[in-house]
């Protein structure tokens, strides 16, 4: 699917690969401007890249004066072609031209109101002032000759510009939907500065799609997981496309995670777009489940509570599945390949070597476990979606007109209600919970109090995965107070990355209790019920397609109420799915359609209290684990 990097391919971007979680997001952006546009190793040889018409290098998760992180060719910065740097790429770029680079005493992650110098290109046509998106620990010291500051975040260097030799770099990441005008800002650097054309149409997203499967498919059999989901629904009907139908067969597991009455929806909802779909039912098999990780065998998934270990027992699970279904179905396993929904998002925050070599792994997908990574590597999965993004997929749905509510289905995790169920068997507390604690009651005042709790969520943090502190308010809701200070927090507290607001009275203590709590079908059921309550107003209030994700989360803290747990309701809005804010109750969500969520909720039995979740991504992953 990529452009050939051996003959000369114009009109053309090169995005050089430093790991950067958003990199893919940028090659999105740059095709939703219909531009073409590849992703190579930053390393890539200059023999290839003059080549291309004009380069981006992406941000990553190293340090560029550490021995050990990634570097271009020498010669890369000679040849005459315009290039942008994000993040990494601009501080690669300040070091490379003689500038410096320095650790600060302060991190930028989650959006910030910076001040831009519109007459240099790369602003043009844009306000003074701009909310964008930073993620980083590292800054540009000394300005290299020959540059000049063109953004400001206070005191940091957000942009700098050298508009003779067409060379420019950003600190902050304009591909992402939390840099409000960042699009603007990729049109100015294609068009403007680099003199692109747009060419690049869906059409030929759909093509190179089903030229995929041909390819990779030829004459096989292939065997097609279909959860119902958007992603493996458009994977099974472009399957029907491309190749005939007694090659494919679409199965759905039951893995007994899935939300109320799922499985009978998805074979309901499949059979009317005309995929005939095996239903399996797994539920026993998948929580008995185990996997060898580094050479040693875990513990059954009922017993685990490690979120990374959970995930690739799912994964290895759902593979070994699939054996079991190719002898039922008495096909040839040596020509038969599995086809997946998998969508670059997916492969990025995995850390898997077909999105990126140098990605840090953020959370492990179920269609990206050590068993799909080896079929990968035998050329025996077939992932037509790979290069995508949801919007991307969701444009090539409502092009083959599927119906609305396939196409615009709210996301659900393969792994399903397995990891939207924290599992703990004590609380949460490293030897500074203490300080921790202090510097964040600081926070607080008479209206509202701000508590750590012993629980720990995912999270990502300048391109790094994260397993740190949730923190907690509780008092009388102020919406946009609550929203700044739960940006706040993170940005100053480092161990925090999220922050939810408690429903009910304002706590007067720290709640510090949990409920021993491992995967058990009492637990899963009653999550269950509580997803179904808010899905049931999501759909009352008609906000599936406002609110792009809402994962409803149970995690073991019990409110001094032994045995019982407590639900998140995580609002997520986005294009993208690599960065996103919550809701803002009043605005994007009705308060009454949250106060109505919350009183259904309390309604499910063992529920001791209900919160919202505050944070944006970043530094919090949309799932919490």
């Amino acid at each position: 699917m990529k452009a050939s990097t051996d003959t000369v391919d114009k009109n053309t971007v090169v995005i050089l690969d430093a790991g950067a979680q958003y990199g893919k997001v940028i090659d999105r952006r740059i095709r939703g401007l219909m531009v073409k546009s590849v992703i190579l190793p930053l390393d890539t040889s200059v023999d290839k890249l003059k080549n291309y018409d004009a380069i981006i290098i992406s941000g990553g998760p190293d340090d560029v004066f550490s021995p050990e992180s990634p570097k271009p060719d020498p010669d890369l910065f000679k040849l005459d072609r315009p290039i942008l740097g994000i993040c990494y790429g601009m501080q690669l770029i300040n070091q490379e031209f003689d500038g410096s680079v320095v650790k600060k005493n302060i991190r930028e992650d989650g959006q910030f109101d910076i001040e831009v110098d519109p007459t240099t290109a790369f602003f043009e046509g844009l306000d003074k002032h701009q909310s964008v998106l930073m993620s980083h620990g590292n800054s540009v010291g000394r300005l290299a000759p020959g540059f000049r500051v063109v953004a400001r975040s206070n005191n940091i260097v957000a942009a700098i510009a050298d508009d003779k030799r067409r060379i420019y770099g950003v600190q902050f990441h304009p591909e992402v939907d939390l840099t409000e005008n960042g699009i603007k800002m990729l049109s100015n650097f294609l068009f403007k500065i680099a003199d692109l054309k747009p060419t690049y149409a869906l059409q030929d997203k759909l093509q190179e799609a089903l030229d995929y499967i041909k390819d990779r498919a030829g004459n096989k059999q292939v065997l097609s997981f279909a959860s119902g989901g958007v992603d493996s629904t458009i994977c099974a009907v472009l399957l029907g496309m491309a190749l005939p139908t007694k090659q494919i067969h679409a199965v759905h597991v039951d893995t007994g995670f899935m939300r109320l009455n799922e499985s009978t929806a998805v074979h309901q909802a499949l059979t009317n777009v005309g995929i005939n779909l095996k239903i399996v039912d797994a539920k026993d098999r998948f929580l008995r489940a185990t996997a060898v990780l580094r050479g040693k065998k875990t513990p059954p998934l009922n017993k685990v509570t490690d979120p990374e270990i959970k995930r690739a027992i799912i994964g290895d699970t759902f593979i070994r599945v699939m054996d079991e279904v190719i002898e039922e179905l008495r096909l040839d396993p040596s020509d038969t390949v599995l086809v997946q929904g998998t969508l670059r998002p997916d492969l990025i925050e995995s850390a898997s070597k077909s999105a990126s070599a140098k990605a840090a792994v953020i959370k492990t997908h179920h269609n990206d476990s050590s068993l799909v990574r080896k079929l990968r590597d035998d050329r025996r999965v077939v992932e037509p979606l790979q290069q995508l993004h949801k919007d991307e997929v969701r444009e090539i749905g409502e092009s083959l007109s599927l119906p609305t509510e396939l196409v615009w289905r709210q996301p659900f995790p393969g792994p399903g209600l397995a990891i939207r169920l924290l599992c703990a068997t004590t609380p949460y507390k490293t030897a500074d919970f203490k300080s921790i604690s202090d510097r964040l009651a600081l926070f607080g005042d008479r209206d509202i109090a701000a508590h750590l709790l012993p629980i720990r969520t995912v999270g990502v943090q300048g391109d790094g995965r994260s397993y740190s502190y949730l923190a907690g308010l509780s008092g009388q809701p102020d919406w946009p107070r609550l929203l700044a200070m739960a940006r706040e927090i993170p940005k100053r507290i480092h161990n925090i990355n999220r922050v939810v607001y408690i429903f009910g009275d304002k706590l007067e203590e720290d709640p510090l209790d949990i409920t021993p709590t491992f995967l058990s079908t009492n637990a899963l059921d009653q999550l269950r019920l509580a997803d179904a309550k808010v899905n049931d107003v999501l759909r009352v209030y008609d906000l599936q397609k406002k609110l792009s994700q809402v994962p409803v989360i149970s995690f073991p803290l019990n409110f001094g109420i032994d045995g019982n747990h407590s639900i998140a309701i995580r609002t997520f809005i986005t294009n993208d799915f690599m960065t996103g804010t919550p809701a803002l109750p009043g605005v994007h969500l009705p308060e009454e359609a949250l106060n109505q969520m919350v009183s259904e909720v309390l309604s499910v039995p063992g529920i001791s209290r209900v919160v919202y979740d505050l944070t944006s991504k970043p530094p919090g992953t949309t799932e919490w684990e």
